[in-house]
């Protein structure tokens, strides 16, 4: 399968310092790699709602959330590019995973099959001098890619609080030039044996 990176912006902050290091990553893919950059303040998502128990209820596809789930189900790379937010991921992007649960049961599309094997990465940028901080939001996305059997790239973590000052990060901007072209291995749990 060709690779087809999907770009997820979860800020609330267009052009963000986030975007900025994930598009500095971006630029390294070889150019016959497809990308698709969906903005969740431009197509936000509507509330997650559990239908799970509701047998006879249905999930729309429609909007952004069918925009979304297209997406999601034709790239073979996700990246979730999310500002650290009170140590985790945005609301935004906290939204769209929740709304994976939902796709887990959309009817016809066996949504937990074609995701194994694909790769799951994230980058954030943080306004704090202590990395350890974004082991939540790295937590986030090693589960949920553990639980859908899919590869984890790792997250790109970058520094910065106001516009623009991840361009500062020397260290940051230096692991966005290979971060996407290292081989990812199959996500596990912490308690789960290599």
């Amino acid at each position: 399968m060709t690779r087809r990176f999907l770009f997820v912006l979860g800020s609330a902050r267009p052009d963000g310092n986030t975007e900025m290091l994930a598009r500095r990553a971006a630029e390294q893919l070889p150019p016959d790699v497809a990308q698709e950059w969906i903005d969740l303040a431009a197509d936000p998502l509507p509330d997650f709602e559990d239908l799970r128990h509701d047998s006879d209820r249905v999930r729309p596809r429609e909007g952004s959330a069918a925009l979304l789930l297209d997406a999601t189900a034709a790239a073979t790379d996700v990246v979730i590019v999310s500002p650290l937010y009170w140590y985790s991921v945005s609301a935004g992007t906290k939204r769209y995973l929740d709304h994976w649960t939902g796709w887990l049961r959309t009817p016809g599309l066996d949504f937990r099959s074609a995701m194994a094997g694909r790769t799951l990465w994230g980058v954030t940028v943080l306004a704090h001098d202590q990395p350890v901080v974004a082991d939540p939001l790295i937590g986030t996305l090693n589960h949920t890619a553990a639980y859908l059997k899919m590869r984890f790239g790792g997250v790109l973590l970058g520094n910065g609080s106001k516009p623009g000052d991840v361009l500062k990060d020397t260290g940051a901007l230096a692991r966005a030039k290979t971060f996407f072209a290292r081989e990812a291995p199959l996500a596990r749990f912490p308690h789960e044996a290599a």
